[in-house]
């Protein structure tokens, strides 16, 4: 079976079938209860990428789940078409660098350019989307830049507006000058990269005596001309120096000398001072306050309160000269600082010479026109000039980017509209504990302290594709007004609003109500980041339509996206929703974690370092990329190191073998049916599983049902992560163990047990019809093809398995001594493989396996399953006891450093721990046992948990007659007796003569329940050939019952017999000759068969000829004792058993 090519076929039928709408109306048409789901809205400027395709299967995994458990489930898909990535697309494409190319060509044309890309790959997103198998409506998607959509936006910021939650404010922010445009912190940290930067100290000389100066430190050079202060630690240890050098004197922290003199670092200890520095005198911080310096540069030498020294605790002492430089405009301390101390006042002068390019205005006469991050070299070559250059480095550092342009952001001071967090900020922390996360710890910590310590929330953009923020207001900026509806701003403007766009809406004046002229909109748009939180309310046109439904339904069920939402779209969902009804947007979220490339490096389509999805999906199937995804550590919130071999081990480790099981039920339930001459009774097939007696059949019913149960507690939970795990396992006990110890009674090898066989076809069917159903969430294209293949279904209301709803568990079908009884097989299994080690190869038989643990019951439950073990352990002899201390021997010692509730074992003995570990280590086997079994002992007066010792299993044995393993979870020991002679040698030469057969039948083709004649041939030594001879013989009953044939010399093969397949490979000592043949009707040599018949040779070989053209069907009928033939006008009469046989068989048997 071709993974791919099948769900290409089940993917056409749904598209034939409409199988995704027609379930979503036959929950609608059973008026089942909503479950409610957002999905968050991607941008449709790039492709999908495995990070889209995780957080896609997670959400459709999880809402078919709740279809397939009575929900109804609108899924529908939404776009961010705003922002930052469509603009930067354009700019890109238009070669835009600055807000004047827009303004040259205009904000009409370049919202244009914008709306004409938004939509670039949908279609491509839709084509990959359905491929995953992810069913979700792209008819009825929203999108952001929809009229109706804006307009609720524009309503949910009326209503947080009208709750005080908004002001305008002019504050220092990280600003994009790649985007021109102010951006949240949460965008500010998403994108660090290491970077190099200049490392430049300068000299600040005081007022009052030149011949002294400040030093300060800093990493943006570019800043340095928009200096106003300096800054100190009014706690620290600050000294003046004169250099030994220069002569020079400094003022600067006395941690920090090492700054100026890296000797101090490297030679530490043996470093002696007054070798490169003198100490002049020594201050504390808050001395330091007032002093003032001469200016670095001219251009704000006149700006009053400024060039002095300030003291605040931000200052550190871990890098830099412990002075720091203070350019208000460019850093949100440096702007607290200046503030607190006068040096700017609200209202008053901000010497901000950065334009919205990041250039230097005209007053930075030096640089004017320069960028800023470029005219680095440039000031400090000036610096040098002016003799204020102290020392010039390099740091290599966390530095952030933009997000979208991928160029560095700067700090700078500029006029933001802002949502107030302080007030809400305990709602919002109150209301994060209302929800439930998988996985929680992401909940408790990093989101819980991203809300605790969150800033008030910039949420506008200098920008132009975007929702408009809709606040008129006059020039003096003292009337304002907030428009809340399209019917509002027709009302207040008397035009006809069809779109919220600047273009359409920027020349719209409102009259003024206090005398005040008009009143004109501000410029800004909102941050794309607060459409995409309004999408609750958006999407559904809240609240001017489906007000009943939205409010019913409100907060969501579920949501899902990576960990890096905990800052974005999980923030601005909380932040409104709070702000708007005091509620979360949702009540259960799963994160999940980032897909990096498989050399943990993040994926990148330059550096080619992942192959592509949809390439993936084609070579292994959608399937099995999904599976691999969601049963994975991403699940967890944790990293995953992407490798496609792991797909294609899904595929061969969980589809395959799913499939041939699926494979081997079809083929015997046709052999069956040809064998009754009734078709498989599929209705009556779970009734007949569950009656069954087969100690097999009701272990797999009862995995089947603990099964379901564990999926329908863990889904309830969210818990992917652990149910996945238990699909895979499942899957593989029902291939490896059900299907593979019961092949021969599957196959009807038996044909007195023809009702077992019938049983156990039942309860293969009903277990993979249930698993298909089970699994329909997880692998949506494998559990329709299953589904339909065996149920057959004759309705629409039947026709896929995503039209059901999960089976119900069956208690009475659960049974955990018997689960318990398959596991503990299992393990005997394990350890007797291990046990047999590299020397004795499992198809070696071994006279005697003994299974050792101290409890009868389970003994007598594994006595059960004897027939298994020795089956795959290849064993004549299973002997039972419980008899322990003959084979094994408990140990223990404390464990004294286990903790519980902190504290240590050996903390909690103290000075009775010598004693009592002695006294542990002292225990019999049965004093051990017992404390085992009860869990707790008492020593000395202390009681010790089996937590805290370690105890040993070991087996007492004599290793040159056994081998033998323990298990300590079990408690199981395996003893295997090793002896090995002639006879079992033999069987192990039919065993490997058998499986060579079977892969030789494989190998040419031959289908089960083809009949053909084996032979074989062993060439080699005498002794060889006879001891392969002997083997043959004397395991004859095996070998055909294994085969259905019997295997025959090769001289007993007619020279006529036609071969169907042959091959020559080495068995040990001799070269082994293997032959399949269509059966052949057989007769003795020609000179034999001339003397029994009394002709000549020539007439025999014609009769010869004659016979073995005969059909053996034709013969068995018509022939059954005697033939009469004519043979060169010779009448002969040939008798069965003497002239010829109708098998090569049968002339076996005769010539014994």
């Amino acid at each position: 079976l071709s993974f791919p090519d099948m769900e290409e076929e089940v993917l056409a039928h749904w598209e034939e079938t409409k199988a995704f709408e027609t379930s979503v109306q036959q929950s609608l048409d059973e008026k089942r209860p909503e479950y409610n789901f957002y999905d968050g809205p991607p941008f449709a400027t790039g492709l999908p990428h495995y990070g889209h395709i995780l957080a896609g299967t997670i959400k459709d995994v999880v809402t078919r789940y709740a279809h397939l458990n009575g929900y109804y489930v609108e899924r529908r898909f939404g776009w961010d078409t705003h922002g930052l990535p469509v603009e930067y697309e354009i700019d890109k494409k238009l070669g835009i660098t600055s807000s004047d190319d827009v303004a040259k060509m205009g904000i009409k044309a370049y919202n244009a350019e914008c709306r004409s890309i938004v939509t670039r790959y949908c279609s491509e997103w839709e084509a990959v989307v359905k491929r995953m198998g992810r069913w979700i409506d792209f008819k009825h998607d929203y999108k952001t830049m929809e009229p109706w959509y804006m307009e609720s936006v524009w309503w949910v910021f009326k209503t947080i507006f009208e709750k005080d939650l908004v002001y305008k404010g002019f504050r220092v922010m990280p600003y994009s000058t790649g985007c021109t445009t102010p951006l949240s912190n949460f965008e500010a940290t998403s994108n660090y990269k290491d970077v190099s930067d200049p490392a430049v100290i300068a000299s600040f000389p005081l007022k009052d005596d030149p011949e002294v100066a400040f030093v300060a430190w800093t990493t943006t050079p570019w800043t340095l001309p928009s200096n106003l202060a300096l800054c100190v630690n009014p706690e620290f240890s600050y000294v003046q120096i004169k250099d030994v050098t220069t002569g020079k004197q400094y003022i600067l922290g006395e941690a920090r000398l090492s700054e100026l003199y890296p000797k101090m670092k490297k030679e530490k200890q043996k470093y002696k001072v007054g070798s490169e520095f003198e100490i002049v005198k020594k201050f504390k911080g808050a001395e330091l306050k007032g002093m003032r310096y001469e200016p670095l540069f001219s251009y704000f030498a006149d700006h009053p309160s400024a060039f002095q020294v300030l003291v605040d605790d931000y200052v550190t002492d871990s890098s830099g000269t412990g002075v720091v430089h203070q350019a208000p405009a460019f850093g949100e301390d440096d702007y607290r600082v200046c503030m607190a101390h006068g040096v700017i006042t609200a209202g008053g002068a901000l010497p901000c010479p950065v334009d919205a390019d990041g250039r230097f205005e005209p007053v930075v006469s030096d640089f004017a026109g320069r960028y800023v991050k470029e005219a680095d070299n440039d000031i400090c070559a000036k610096l040098k000039e002016l003799g204020r250059l102290v020392n010039k480095g390099s740091i290599l550092h966390s530095y952030p980017f933009c997000w979208r342009s991928d160029t560095p952001l700067i700090y700078k001071a500029v006029p933001s509209w802002f949502v107030r967090l302080d007030v809400i900020k305990d709602k919002l922390l109150a209301n994060n504990d209302k929800t439930y996360w998988v996985p929680a710890n992401v909940k408790e910590k990093r989101f819980h302290n991203w809300l605790r310590d969150a800033r008030d929330w910039n949420i506008s953009r200098n920008r132009y594709w975007g929702t408009p923020i809709p606040i008129w207001m006059s020039d003096d900026g003292e009337e304002v007004v907030v428009i809340g509806s399209i019917e509002e701003l027709e009302r207040l403007t008397g035009a006809k609003i069809t779109d919220l766009h600047r273009e359409n809406i920027d020349h719209l004046e409102i009259p003024s109500q206090k005398g005040k002229g008009v009143l004109r909109r501000v410029p800004e748009v909102f941050d794309c980041w607060f459409e995409s939180g309004s999408m609750p309310y958006a999407q559904q046109h809240y609240p001017f339509e489906n007000k009943e439904r939205f409010e019913k339904s409100f907060p969501a069920d579920f949501v899902a996206e990576g960990l890096d939402q905990t800052r974005g779209w999980f923030y601005t969902l909380m932040v409104l929703s709070t702000a708007l009804f005091d509620k979360p947007a949702f009540k259960n979220l799963i994160v999940n974690g980032m897909v990096l490339a498989a050399d943990g490096k993040k994926m990148s389509k330059r550096l080619k370092n992942y192959p592509d999805p949809m390439e993936v999906v084609h070579s292994y199937g959608a399937d099995a990329l999904r599976l691999y995804l969601i049963n994975s550590p991403v699940v967890r919130a944790e990293v995953l190191k992407f490798q496609e071999e792991g797909v294609l081990q899904n595929l061969k480790e969980i589809f395959i073998p799913w499939f041939n099981a699926y494979r081997f039920f079809v083929q015997n339930a046709l052999r069956a049916e040809t064998t009754h001459t009734t078709a498989f009774n599929r209705a009556g097939a779970a009734t007949a599983a569950a009656n069954s007696s087969n100690i097999m059949d009701r272990w797999i019913l009862a995995a089947t049902h603990g099964l379901i149960r564990f999926v329908r507690q863990e889904m309830a939970a969210y818990r992917l992560y652990t149910v996945v795990p238990r699909l895979v396992e499942f899957v593989e006990r029902l291939c490896n163990c059900y299907v593979r110890f019961n092949r021969k009674r599957i196959k009807g090898e038996d044909k007195e047990a023809s009702a077992d066989t019938d049983t156990g076809l039942a309860t293969l069917y009903t277990v993979l019809l249930t698993l298909a159903k089970v699994m329909a969430p997880f692998t949506p294209f494998f559990a329709d093809y299953l589904y339909r293949k065996l149920a057959r279904p004759t309705t629409e209301r039947e026709d896929s398995v995503h039209f059901l709803l999960m089976p119900e568990v069956d208690e009475s079908l659960i049974d955990p001594e018997i689960e318990t009884a398959m596991s503990n097989m299992l393990e005997v299994i394990n350890l007797g493989r291990l046990a047999r080690g590299n020397d004795l190869p499992l198809k070696r038989p071994l006279r005697e396996l003994i299974v050792v643990h101290e409890s009868q019951s389970v003994l007598d439950r594994l006595q059960q399953l004897e027939s298994y073990i020795k089956l795959e352990l290849n064993v004549h002899k299973v002997t039972f006891t419980n008899d322990e201390p003959t084979y094994c021997k408990l140990s223990a010692k404390v464990n004294g450093s286990y903790e519980t509730d902190g504290v240590k074992v050996g903390q909690r003995l103290g000075k009775k721990m010598a004693t009592i570990g002695k006294a542990v280590q002292q225990l019999s086997h049965q004093e051990l046992s017992a404390f085992q079994k009860e869990g707790t002992i008492t020593i000395e007066g202390e009681t010790l948990s089996i937590n805290e010792v370690f105890l040993n299993r070991a087996a007492v044995v004599d290793t040159e007659k056994y081998s033998a393993q323990v298990s300590l979870t079990a408690n199981i020991t395996v003893v295997l007796d090793t002896y090995v002679d002639k006879k079992l040698l033999g069987e192990q030469t039919a065993r490997e003569v058998t499986n060579r057969v079977q892969k030789l039948r494989k190998a040419s083709g031959v289908q089960v329940g083809d009949v053909l004649d084996v032979f074989y041939r062993a060439t080699g030594s005498a002794e060889a050939v006879a001891e392969v001879d002997e083997a043959v013989v004397d395991n004859a009953d095996f070998i055909a019952s294994s085969l259905r044939s019997a295997l025959h010399n090769a001289s007993l093969r007619p020279v006529y017999a036609q071969v169907v397949g042959e091959t020559t490979e080495s068995l040990g000592d001799v070269q082994l000759t293997l032959s399949l043949c269509i059966p052949a009707v057989a007769l003795p040599a020609d000179e034999k068969l001339a003397e029994l018949l009394n002709v000549d040779i020539k007439l025999a070989k014609g009769v010869v000829a004659t016979v073995a053209s005969m059909d053996t069907a034709w013969l068995a009928q018509h022939a059954a004792s005697s033939l009469e033939l004519t043979v060169d006008g010779k009448l002969l009469k040939l008798e069965r058993g003497t002239h010829f046989f109708l098998s090569v068989a049968e002339k076996a048997d005769k010539s014994k």
